[in-house]
């Protein structure tokens, strides 16, 4: 009598760099990446209110499609939209430039993107996130996939700064996330762990180990943990400290 050998999967729907990390731990054989582009609010328990018209991505970590992808979007698409990368990797860093830059400054200061980015620190700050964590991405080899816009801001490749194209781009992320309030923030309000070690803390140890500098991620970092041990709480101000 033979036994017959369980075959078996690991789907992470978690931002940052948790599908990486549960890979170099099992293997890529037994992880698939994925993220939620859905934008929800939990207004209680049971009841979400749903802010964009998102869906879940998945793939493999190595790229291109496989048959194992097909059959865990076939089911999970009887609940909710399920889209396939065949550039996994390439979009968790494009969803990571929007999870550094937009979901924890908003959880910092305890604001929508659209509030903060009201104002010239605001802008600064995600300014600086953004771009910092995009050289880490780009130093390792990333070959970033478009999601809602171009993971590459206009003028970032010639240095000439901001102008009517930039502008644009950056209505074009508000307009998108811009009225979510940020699933981190959420957590720090329950009092629970947050996901920044995979997030922010997790471009900081990448840009350390490439020589790319990460100074405002590795302070937003630990500005986070700082919330979750109780030493600080979520403030309007946060975002004129950081811009400074």
């Amino acid at each position: 009598m033979s036994l017959r050998r369980l075959r078996w999967v690991i789907l992470p729907i978690q931002n940052g760099g948790v599908a990486r990390a549960l890979a170099d731990r099992l293997g890529e054989d037994k992880i698939l990446g994925g993220f939620s582009n859905l934008g929800a609010t939990m207004v209680e328990p049971g009841v979400y209110e749903q802010k964009n018209a998102g869906h879940l991505l998945i793939g493999e970590l190595a790229g291109g499609v496989s048959e194992r992808t097909e059959r865990v979007a076939r089911v999970l698409s009887r609940a909710v939209e399920v889209k396939i990368s065949s550039n996994m990797i390439g979009a968790i860093w494009s969803k990571l430039l929007i999870n550094c830059s937009v979901t924890t400054l908003g959880a910092l200061c305890s604001q929508t993107m659209r509030q903060y980015m009201e104002t010239e620190a605001g802008k600064k700050v995600f300014r600086r996130t953004y771009e910092e964590t995009l050289s880490v991405a780009l130093s390792i080899g990333t070959r970033l996939e478009r999601l809602t816009v171009d993971p590459i801001p206009p003028g970032w490749s010639n240095n000439s700064g901001a102008g009517e194209d930039y502008d644009s781009w950056v209505k074009a992320v508000i307009d998108f996330y811009g009225d979510i309030k940020p699933s981190m923030l959420q957590d720090l309000e329950r009092g629970r762990k947050t996901e920044i070690d995979f997030i922010n803390g997790y471009v900081v140890a990448l840009g350390h180990a490439s020589g790319v500098p990460v100074h405002m991620n590795a302070t937003i970092t630990d500005l986070v943990h700082q919330i979750e041990r109780g030493v600080l709480q979520p403030t309007r101000e946060r975002m004129n400290e950081l811009a400074d």
